[in-house]
């Protein structure tokens, strides 16, 4: 039950090498130069995995997300900066943060990874999180929860895949202290009684346990709860810890026994019963908030009775109520970010500015207006597909009515001004100044046959919709070609119709590129070539080791240029012969290549580095340019500034000083 406890909205992350068992990282804080000045335009919004606050200074708030970084507010949430990232990739879901209350500088944050969920990291701070460190005890560990002791703040408990664990000195060394019992493992939820730091609380994904001597001896607490439930959040009541709350996937338990037997909760529908975090208002005991995978939900009478104040849509992760105005409630949520009330939850609004956390697949800018941009994203169904920004990405505005939360693969625009999106499911158009999308699905396949020689010939026509997934989408004066999970199909009417299906046994393309009569149409781990604008096809002979490309791209004198895992490669005879290109370039991870027609160059993105690669020679040598600090999915150049899509951090562009090596940086090399 317990291999996925949480969908991450993400595609695939990096998989990371771990740091050292002690390893001081030097991270940046808000005021200081994040990647390189690059600036993240948004759009804001995107997956928040939990939430805390400053004990001496509540406007004061950070913010975990499910790629190692931390973002800071210091106006109550009402703007978010880029604070710190953890690890050394991109794959940390720092799901609990904690500050100590006594000194604020010593901070901590618990991670796991989603490449491999049976390892993460616990990181510490002593200098309110100006520089980390992971603690060597709890390296390599997936942690899952974590808790500082109300009446002793030296006293922190973990809660790893592997068991209990505890420190008594801040953070420095830590004991497993649920080794007498070997079946307390899979720890979900930690709580720690208020009054007393030997009597803790642990959730499982198989029911809760109980220490009161701190770990000498451990006792199941199931009484009254339904067998094999997982226990996802416990909250012992600040003012009398015989109450306690605890959520499961077979809804929400309150004991006032501590622990000893539990009632279940009635007033929240069974749909509604994932709740991943319980919270209790710091000034009023009588009030818990119960954030679940359809909306919070609160009770002002201890759990008798519940309401729902979010809209159901909402996912909640983590719950935040202001100590000094509980009327103040924050959500850390999947896909809408932070939301916030400033009525004690009755109604919410989006609290983003500054905070973007988005799977950016591709920017396309518009060819008549300068200061617009589109941007197509994935993994945050209805509140994402397209946005479109009319201020250069100072301000976007979703526009993806008729998209009904389909993903956006690719973008492209018409010679008159009208969108096109491929997307999870099938293709569709925005016309110039509509508010809505279309679907431009109709195949209609015609075939001939005769049965007899000199018999005339039958032609059969048969209509369909496409619903497969469309990767790419390439324009032509003549032709619009798709590239999906169902074959190349093609339309000679603006996407009127379509026709097209499997290619020489092959179906699930990824890339489509076409430059004259050369197409070059790629799998996963093969590339086929027309030179007949499409009549014929052959398979080139690229390596058979090559397994991950995620582009192609065809040059105006005819070359042909993979993007993959396995590295960026070249063939300069139309898919005759390649070469891997390396000069220069990673040789691995290579995510995009593009030409860019104004400066006359190449240029290629890696999901490892964020540095922008440039060659001016086709491909056979390579240069690196600016370093934007972010893993990149690909690189525009904008009206002369470099604009690139990340995997998690949204739109990112070059600062107005470092201009000239987006537009001339190339030639300028060229006369050197």
């Amino acid at each position: 039950m317990g291999a996925n406890r949480y969908m991450i909205s993400e595609s695939k992350h990096l998989v990371s090498s771990k740091s050292l068992l002690f390893v001081l990282l030097a991270l940046c804080c808000a005021s200081a130069a994040w990647a390189g000045q690059w600036t993240a335009l948004g759009p804001d919004g995107g997956d928040v995995r939990s939430l805390a606050y400053d004990p001496q200074n509540p406007d004061h708030i950070f913010l975990g997300t499910s790629t190692g970084t931390l973002f800071s507010s210091t106006d109550g949430g009402h703007s978010w900066a880029r604070f710190a990232h953890l690890g050394s990739g991109n794959d940390y879901v720092i799901d609990h943060l904690a500050i100590d209350p006594q000194s604020p500088n010593k901070m901590y944050a618990a991670a796991w990874s989603v490449e491999n969920q049976q390892s993460g990291d616990l990181f510490r701070s002593t200098d309110g999180g100006t520089t980390w460190e992971t603690t060597s005890a709890m390296h390599g560990k997936s942690i899952r929860a974590m808790a500082i002791a109300a009446s002793d703040s030296k006293t922190l408990v973990a809660g790893a895949l592997d068991g209990v664990f505890r420190s008594t000195d801040g953070g420095k060394n830590w004991q497993k202290i649920s080794s007498s019992n070997q079946e307390i493992h899979n720890i979900e939820s930690i709580a720690i009684d208020p009054k007393n730091p030997n009597v803790v609380y642990a959730g499982t994904w198989h029911l809760a346990w109980k220490t009161d001597d701190g770990g000498a001896s451990w006792r199941h607490i199931s009484k009254g709860m339904i067998e094999d439930s997982d226990v996802f959040s416990i909250i012992v009541d600040a003012s009398n810890p015989s109450v306690v709350f605890a959520s499961a996937c077979s809804g929400i338990y309150k004991s006032q026994s501590a622990g000893e037997s539990f009632s279940k909760i009635q007033g929240i529908p069974f749909s509604a019963r994932r709740t991943r975090v319980l919270k209790q208002d710091p000034s009023n005991s009588a009030i818990v908030y119960a954030g679940t995978t359809e909306g919070l939900w609160k009770t002002t009478d201890a759990g008798k009775s519940w309401s729902r104040v979010s809209e159901p849509d909402v996912v909640v992760n983590d719950v935040m109520v202001d100590p000094r105005n509980s009327q103040r409630v924050m959500l850390a949520t999947d896909r809408a970010g932070v939301l916030a009330s400033d009525d004690g939850g009755h109604s919410f609004l989006t609290s983003n500015h500054g905070y973007t956390h988005r799977y950016v697949t591709s920017i396309l800018a518009d060819k008549s207006d300068f200061n617009t941009l589109f941007v197509g994203v994935v993994n945050d169904r209805e509140l994402g597909g397209v946005f479109a920004s009319h201020d250069g990405g100072q301000h976007w505005l979703q526009k993806s009515k008729g998209l009904d939360g389909r993903d956006v693969f690719t973008l492209k625009q018409t010679s008159n001004g009208e969108l096109v999106a491929g997307t999870n499911r099938g293709m569709f158009m925005l016309a110039r100044n509509a508010s809505e999308w279309s679907p431009i699905n109709n195949i209609i396949n015609r075939t001939a046959s005769s049965h007899k020689k000199g018999t005339k010939i039958a032609r059969t026509e048969v209509r369909s919709i496409l619903t497969a997934r469309v990767s790419e989408i390439e324009i032509t004066a003549t032709t619009w070609m798709a590239a999906t999970s169902a074959g190349l199909f093609t339309s000679s009417n603006q996407g009127k119709s379509w026709s097209g299906g499997p290619v020489m046994g092959k179906q699930d393309f990824v890339s489509v590129r076409a430059e004259g009569k050369l197409i070059a149409l790629a799998t996963r781990s093969n590339v086929l070539v027309s030179k007949d604008d499409g009549a014929t096809w052959q398979d080139s002979s690229l390596s058979s080791y090559v397994s991950g490309i995620r582009g192609v791209t065809v040059t105006t004198d005819g070359q042909i240029m993979i993007a993959s895992r396995e590295g960026a490669f070249r063939s300069p005879n139309a898919g005759a012969g390649w070469e891997h290109m390396q000069n220069g370039l990673p040789d691995k991870n290579i995510s995009s290549i593009s030409y860019d027609e104004d400066g006359k160059r190449l240029l290629a993105t890696s999901t490892e580095t964020g540095v922008v690669f440039e060659s001016v020679d086709a491909g056979h040598t390579w240069t690196r340019g600016p370093d934007t600090g972010y893993p990149l999915r690909n690189i525009s150049v904008v009206h002369g500034r470099f604009v690139a899509a990340t995997p998690f951090d949204g739109v990112v562009m070059q600062p107005e000083s470092n201009d000239h090596s987006a537009s001339s940086g190339a030639a300028s090399r060229r006369t050197n």
